[in-house]
C-alpha cells in the first residue's frame, strides 16, 4: 500500500521532478496535496490525510511548533536542504527532525526516507512527539547529509554525562515553592554540584528579584525563542543564564503573566533537555496550576495556559510537592497531590512541608505534620523545612540567599540536609532518616 505524503518544497522545480518521480514509479508514496505554505501544510496535517510531509528547510515561518503539531497529527517529517548547507542541517536538527536529505538525492532516497520516518513514528509509544533537543540522523541515512562530509558522525554531539532535572511544585497559595527551589539549587551548588535553577512559573516567576537581578533579563523567553526557531544550543542557553558564582546558574522567568505565550510547552522541552547538558542539577520552579481544559474554548490547536508547567513535569526526573505547613495548607496540598498524579501519572512526587511552626499545629508539629501527611497522602515527607522568618525577611530584602545571610538558620539546614539526600551524600541521607522517625515516634 502506498504511503499518503505532502509536500511543501519551496524549490517548485524540485517539488515537480519528485512528484513526477513518485507519480512514474513505484516507490511507495503517494503526494495527495502539494502545500503552497506552512498554515496550508498545517491544515491538511489535521485531516489525517497524510502520514508523512516532505518540506524544505527555508520554509517561512517552520518553527519547533509547527513541528510539534504535525507530529501530533501523526506526520512524520523529512526535511530537504541545499547540497551543502550545513547551517540548514543543523537548524532542523534542533528543531527536532530526524530525517534530513539533500535536495540532489534521488526520488528513490527521499521516498525511503519519507517511509523510514513515517514507520519511526508510527512505532513510538504513547503520543508522537519530537525529541526534545538535537535529533540523531535516522538510522540508514547518515551519509546523505551535509554534515557526513566533516570529521565525525553527523549530528553527533560529543559524550556528556546528562543532568538531573528536579521540578518543584506546590498548590495554589503559595506554599513556597520559590523559597524552597532557590534554597535547594543554592544547597546543590555548595555541595560541589554544578546547579542551573529555572524559574519556570507563568504566573507569579520572582526568582530574579530574590537574587537581586533587578532589571528585565530575558531568560526563559528567549531561550524558548531560540528553541521554537531552531537556534538554541548549549553554549547559547550558556549565555542567558546568570551566573550567581560558586557553581550557581540562574535562568530568569518573564516578568509579566501575560507573557505566558512565549513559554510554548515544545520549546520549553527543549530548554530542560539542554539544560541537563550545563548543569549536573536542574531545579526548575513550576506555576501550581495543572488545568489542560483550553479544549474546551477552542476547536483548533490551542494555546496552552499551563502547557510549561505540565511540559517542566513531565520532563523531570525528581517532583518535589510543596505543602504548607498549615490547615489550610494542607488540605489545598492533599487535593493539589491527587491532581498531579492524574495529570502526570507517572510522577512519584516527593513531600516537603515548608513553613513548619508549632503556632498552628500544635504539639510536636514535626510528628503531626509527618503523620498527617502518611494518613492523607500515602507519603513520608522527605523534608520538613522549619519557618524563620526573620532569616526569609533577611534575604528577601538584601536579595541574597538564605545560605549568604543566615547560614545557622533551621529553615537552610532542612533545605541542605534535602540537598544532600537528592545528591546522594551519605551523611545528609542518614541525618535526614533518623529526623524522620523521630518525627514519627
Amino acid at each position: 500500500m502506498s504511503l499518503p505524503i505532502l509536500t511543501a518544497v519551496t524549490d517548485s522545480v524540485i517539488e515537480a521532478g519528485l512528484v513526477s518521480a513518485f507519480d512514474r514509479r513505484d516507490l511507495g508514496v503517494t503526494v495527495v496535496r502539494r502545500c503552497v505554505d506552512l498554515p496550508d501544510l498545517l491544515a491538511a496535517a489535521t485531516t489525517g490525510a497524510a502520514r508523512a510531509a516532505l518540506l524544505s528547510a527555508d520554509l517561512r515561518r517552520l518553527d519547533r511548533d509547527a513541528l510539534s503539531r504535525l507530529t501530533a497529527s501523526g506526520v512524520a517529517v523529512v526535511g530537504l536542504i541545499a547540497p551543502g548547507d550545513e547551517d540548514a542541517e543543523r537548524r532542523l536538527r534542533q528543531l527536532g527532525v530526524v530525517a534530513v536529505i539533500p535536495a540532489d538525492a534521488t526520488a528513490e532516497v527521499v521516498a525511503s526516507a519519507v517511509v523510514e520516518a513515517a514507520r519511526a513514528v508510527a512505532a513510538m509509544a504513547g503520543p508522537p512527539a519530537l525529541p526534545p533537543a538535537f535529533s540523531e540522523p535516522m538510522a540508514g541515512f547518515r551519509a546523505f547529509t551535509s554534515a557526513a562530509d566533516g570529521a565525525g558522525e553527523p549530528g553527533e554531539l560529543p559524550a556528556m554525562t546528562e543532568g538531573q532535572v528536579i521540578a518543584v511544585w506546590g498548590p495554589v497559595g503559595s506554599p513556597g515553592r520559590t523559597t524552597v527551589a532557590l534554597g535547594l539549587a543554592a544547597e546543590l551548588a555548595g555541595l560541589g554540584r554544578p546547579t542551573l535553577l529555572i524559574d519556570a512559573d507563568s504566573y507569579g516567576g520572582s526568582i530574579g528579584q530574590h537574587v537581586g537581578l533587578l532589571e528585565e533579563a530575558p531568560g526563559l523567553a528567549a531561550a524558548a525563542r531560540s528553541a521554537n526557531q531552531g537556534l538554541l544550543d548549549v553554549p547559547r542557553l550558556a549565555m542567558l543564564c546568570r551566573d550567581l558564582g560558586g557553581g550557581l546558574r540562574v535562568l530568569p522567568g518573564i516578568s509579566r503573566p501575560s507573557r505566558w505565550p512565549e513559554l510554548r510547552p515544545a520549546s520549553v522541552e527543549t530548554v530542560v533537555a539542554l539544560s541537563r547538558r550545563l548543569a549536573s542539577f536542574v531545579v526548575v520552579d513550576c506555576g501550581f496550576c495543572l488545568e489542560t481544559d483550553e479544549e474546551l474554548s477552542f476547536d483548533t490547536a490551542a494555546p496552552r495556559r499551563n502547557g510549561a508547567t505540565l511540559a517542566v513535569l513531565g520532563a523531570a526526573d525528581s517532583v518535589l510537592a510543596v505543602a504548607s505547613a498549615e490547615p489550610v495548607g494542607l488540605v489545598r496540598f492533599v487535593r493539589g497531590l491527587a491532581e498531579l498524579r492524574e495529570v502526570v501519572p507517572h510522577a512519584d512526587p516527593l513531600v516537603v512541608v515548608n513553613r513548619l511552626r508549632g503556632s498552628v499545629v500544635g504539639g510536636d508539629p514535626r510528628r503531626e505534620v509527618a503523620r498527617a501527611m502518611v494518613r492523607h497522602t500515602g507519603r513520608e515527607p522527605v523534608a520538613l523545612v522549619p519557618y524563620d522568618l526573620a532569616g526569609l525577611d533577611a534575604a528577601a530584602a538584601s536579595g541574597q540567599l538564605l545560605r549568604d545571610i543566615a547560614p545557622a538558620s533551621p529553615a537552610r539546614i532542612a533545605l541542605r540536609e534535602l540537598a544532600a539526600l537528592l545528591a546522594g551524600v551519605a551523611g545528609g541521607a542518614r541525618r535526614r532518616r533518623s529526623g524522620l522517625r523521630r518525627a514519627h515516634r
